[in-house]
């Protein structure tokens, strides 16, 4: 009895450590036009506010966004429910552990 609430903390916390690994990385991008919501500009990049609410962001490749990410000017930020980060897919296909979504690898869960 009195492993079982070990237990849980350990598998509460292996679970939020992992969902923060894959979130979005929050760091500076080039500025191309704007710059996206909760971001400002900074000569050739726009640079993440100091605000909690900020989200990461990669620049837009082509029309769409990936897979939990929606459009901000000439970026994709990450939504609020995203727990996945993403790349801009190079060749025909993405790394081990990623998969296709648009002109982005997304990290699987």
């Amino acid at each position: 009895m009195g492993r079982l609430p070990l237990l849980i903390v350990v598998a509460i916390s292996s679970l939020s450590a992992g969902s923060a690994l894959a979130q979005q990385p929050i760091r500076p991008l080039p500025k191309v036009g704007g710059c996206p919501l909760g971001y400002y500009s900074s000569g050739s990049y726009c640079m993440p506010s100091k605000s909690g609410s900020t989200r990461g962001a990669i620049e837009k490749v082509g029309n769409s966004c990936p897979l939990g990410f929606y459009s901000s000017g000439n970026n994709c930020l990450s939504s609020p429910s995203n727990d996945r980060e993403a790349i801009e897919e190079t060749g025909n296909s993405c790394p081990l552990g990623w998969f296709s979504s648009g002109n982005y690898c997304v990290k699987s869960r």
